[in-house]
């Protein structure tokens, strides 16, 4: 019975390098690349928010992980990543067309940030916000905050 090198289980490690893979495995946090979702959403052109939902805010107020508002990220069985985003765009955009480049932007960046494949970027539309609509919650957010 002869022994022969597990080869397979090798390809499917990220890694950086050759050498690296002798030194250990690397391993990269869902909070990570929910942040790289995140900043890959922000800039596409029309993008108004991640997670701008009122779901999202209340979760918000009680999480400690604000970067991951709007962004799940998940594994499949063979190690690619399946992430869903929330996101307001702004009034006036195409849809369709706005959704679509965020999608091959977050998996372009995702790819290239942790050499890992990104087999799903579902997008969700939760609402769309003219420029008039953020300044105003600007104004009320630091309005809400005066202790005079």
């Amino acid at each position: 019975m002869s022994k022969e090198p597990d080869n397979q289980n090798e390809s499917t490690i990220p890694t950086l390098s050759e050498e690296s893979n002798t030194l250990g495995d690397i391993r990269i946090n869902h909070s990570v690349v929910a942040s790289i979702v995140r900043l890959a959403a922000l800039e596409v052109a029309g993008v108004a928010a991640v997670g701008g939902g009122f779901v999202d805010g209340i979760a918000e107020i009680f999480s400690k992980k604000s970067d991951e508002r709007g962004v799940r990220v998940e594994e499949d069985e063979g190690g690619d990543y399946r992430i869903e985003i929330r996101v307001v765009l702004r009034f006036g955009v195409e849809l369709a067309a706005v959704a679509g480049e965020m999608q091959q932007r977050i998996a372009k960046q995702v790819e290239k940030m942790t050499s890992k494949s990104v087999a799903r970027v579902n997008v969700i539309i939760d609402g769309v916000r003219t420029d008039d609509e953020k300044a105003n919650e600007d104004d009320w957010d630091s309005n809400t905050h005066n202790t005079d």
